[in-house]
């Protein structure tokens, strides 16, 4: 950068250094004005302390330099004019999903025959319940509401928690887009960030064609296969690029894109780039979960950080026109920027009845009501979700052994190859941390241990029958990506010799040798950000017993929603009460771009 620049000035290599270092952090800018003047580091051996400058004559300085551009220009860095600063690559892919997203916005909505739309919505879904006044919303079937919006809009994010229809409603509004354009050639394609994602909205699309009230042809026009979305892209070994971009467009009418709010910026804004004009996209996903593992919060940003809002007027009197829905303003809602179109969040849990407490639990965490949140754990008036003290390191062998062996007896005595991963999604131990006491790396290598004295593994090899493992690192010639899950298993096809078994998207499975595989690690624990996508019968969700940045009201919201049937959760209140308290900050101008008018 100063080679670029000319000259060795200590205020660019700072910059330059702090927003490399915040964008390995998830973030996609530097806001330089939150710095100002801020100390990084104490004096320390005779040496002065590093103090940021003042931030309005920083970013005079920095637009000196000659390597920090203004947005559009072609320079290392971008400084924009809310005083964010951006690593150029990162500034254009936030500018061109945002560009692309925009226009989805701002097109011309679908030309739709209303009665053949309003009768198809109603077979369908069911009949639309008797418009009710303002305030009684809770007639209102949002599933339907967002299938309107995926027909007349070529961009639609469907938010919603755990068990709220995501699934079931994407493949009522694939069959409704296929009968309203009269083609049953559509090209359509399911996908989702990891390869376990996949298979689970797989599974979730073949259950609900089953369930379709529709002719044949339209139910056999709705693809059964889903992939991940470097599969789809199709990405090339050893290099961040994929074969389809601006210039070989994806062949496709509708992309489907499950678990989005694990994409992280840069494939989201590939993903945009490689659609066809005409093509549809519709996200799924839960914006209150954990961001992407890489720099970005897309399904943050583009819900606006939670922000509710209404419809705008026009679309409003669409909605009463065509379903009798007579919907509200809100008091405090922006409308104008046309984002507020294209944005439903279904809000019935049909998972969770009312005397759920992982339901309260998980919305009095997703409100950030830390005190109510403990107060429902410690009440111990719920079956399926259940507060236990943390003990000390030393008590944790004791304390977890039964958890233990009740989690993993059952998949461990499994046989079959399909029915071995149901079982061993029955249930998981979830982390917060990497390393330390309460972290994966401790707490995976006490599992064995106990497992061992049990007798229902044997460790005495590198790999042994019922490891279960985690792959890390993607390998684009396998097609094993970080995230996916394979268990080792003797194969009877191989003389009983041990192997490693994927599940395959079909609901068959691969297997490999186990020296072949990517860079892996032992998964009967893992971090709550590795299990985004996956669901498990019930879950001990295991916090450290003193407070860290790490802990947030997203990690525990997304460690209590994995858990179909039961969670436990293992920590100390005034840890848990920080966490609650502490939200995800990614910085980003993604908001900005899509929500000010």
């Amino acid at each position: 950068m100063e080679r670029l620049a000319g000259t060795r000035d200590p205020q660019l290599w700072l910059a330059a250094a702090m927003v490399s270092g915040h964008t390995g952090q998830g973030h996609i800018c530097l806001d330089l004005s939150t710095l100002d003047q801020k100390r990084l580091l104490d004096a320390e051996d005779g040496k002065d302390p590093v103090v940021c400058p003042n931030w309005n004559d920083w970013c005079k300085k920095l637009r000196k330099t000659g390597v920090v551009g203004t947005p559009g220009e072609y320079t290392p860095l971008i400084l924009d004019d809310r005083s964010r600063l951006y690593l150029h690559r990162y500034w254009d892919y936030q500018e061109k999903l945002a560009r692309w997203i925009r226009k989805r916005v701002h097109d011309d909505e679908e030309e739709m025959n209303m009665a053949p739309l309003r009768e198809g919505l109603d077979r369908v879904f069911g009949a639309s319940f008797t418009a009710r006044p303002p305030g009684q919303g809770e007639d209102i079937d949002w599933q339907k509401v967002a299938a309107f919006i995926s027909l007349m809009k070529r961009f639609c994010v469907i938010s919603g928690g755990p068990g709220t229809g995501k699934t079931t409603a994407i493949v009522r509004i694939l069959a409704l887009i296929l009968e309203q354009t009269r083609s049953s050639n559509l090209r359509i394609a399911l996908s989702a960030p990891t390869g376990k994602a996949a298979a689970k909205l797989q599974e979730a699309v073949k259950r609900g064609k089953e369930k379709l009230n529709c002719p044949d042809m339209i139910k056999e026009a709705i693809p059964e296969e889903a992939s991940t979305l470097h599969r789809l892209l199709e990405s090339i070994p050893g290099s961040p690029y994929f074969r389809h971009h601006a210039k070989n467009l994806l062949p496709v009418d509708v992309v489907v894109v499950d678990e989005a709010s694990m994409v992280d910026l840069a494939l989201m804004s590939k993903l945009t780039q490689a659609l066809p004009p005409q093509a549809r996209l519709i996200l799924l996903g839960d914006k209150d979960q954990l961001a992407s593992v890489e720099a970005g919060a897309v399904l943050g940003d583009i819900c606006d950080r939670g922000y509710v809002h209404s419809f705008s007027r026009s679309f409003r009197n669409h909605l009463k026109r065509v379903m009798g829905y007579e919907i509200p303003s809100q008091p405090n809602g922006r409308e104008g920027s046309g984002m507020e179109d294209c944005i439903v969040q279904l809000q019935k849990s049909f998972r969770f009845g009312g005397e759920s407490g992982i339901r309260v639990v998980s919305q009095a965490v997703n409100s950030g009501d830390a005190h109510r949140a403990v107060t429902l754990l410690m009440g111990g008036q719920y079956k399926d979700i259940k507060w236990r003290d943390v003990p000390r390191p030393d008590g944790l062998p004791h304390m977890l052994k039964d958890t233990i062996i009740r989690g993993f007896r059952d998949y461990l005595e499994g046989h079959d190859t399909p029915e071995i991963f149901q079982r061993f999604d029955g249930f998981r131990i979830l982390c917060a941390i990497r390393e330390g006491p309460y972290g994966v790396m401790a707490l995976n290598t006490l599992v064995e241990q106990i497992l061992k004295k049990e007798k229902l593994i044997e460790t005495n090899r590198r790999w042994y029958a019922g490891r279960p493992l985690l792959i890390t690192r993607n390998d684009y010639h396998l097609r094993l990506f970080n995230g996916d899950v394979g268990i080792i298993l003797p194969d009877p096809q191989a003389g009983n010799e041990l192997r490693a078994f994927f599940l395959a998207p079909d609901g068959g499975v691969r297997k490999f040798h186990p020296l072949r595989l990517p860079e892996y690690e032992t998964v009967y624990a893992m971090t709550v950000h590795k299990s985004q996508g996956s669901e498990f019968g019930r879950v001990c969700l295991i916090l450290p017993d003193r407070d860290v940045p790490i802990l947030t009201r997203e990690l525990i919201y997304t460690g209590i929603t994995r858990a179909k049937e039961r969670v436990e959760i293992w920590g100390r209140g005034a840890v848990f009460r920080a966490a609650v308290s502490r939200r995800i900050e990614r910085r980003s101008g993604l908001g900005d771009a899509l929500w000010v008018a």
